[in-house]
């Protein structure tokens, strides 16, 4: 492999970090927000599924925390390995937007 091809890769993976970092980024204000309002609606009607949905957010706030993390402090991953953590980053944030959107409604 010549030099511009490795440049050329170090600068995909590079890209495609910063794409999980962002995700991960974005995930932990959502969830932040998530929990904020959850503690509000727990605090008036003590709803069992309130709490778990409080405990849930919590949860995957750590792993966004961690992965995020990890993002920045890893060592150096294969290719498919980054890209695939990117793609799950991502489908996360999909969804903890949808949520985020029909819990604020």
């Amino acid at each position: 492999m010549d030099a511009s091809h490795s440049r050329e890769g170090e600068r995909r993976v590079t890209l495609v970090l910063d794409a999980a970092r962002g995700a991960a980024a974005v995930n932990i204000g959502l969830l932040l927000a998530l929990i904020g309002i959850w503690v509000q609606t727990y605090r008036e009607i003590r709803a069992p599924f309130t709490l778990g949905s409080i405990l849930f957010a919590t949860f995957l706030l750590a792993e966004n925390v961690v992965a995020l993390w990890f993002y920045f402090t890893a060592p150096a991953m294969p290719v498919l390995a980054v890209e695939v953590m990117m793609v799950l980053q991502i489908l996360e944030t999909v969804g903890i937007s949808v949520l985020t959107y029909f819990t604020w409604k």
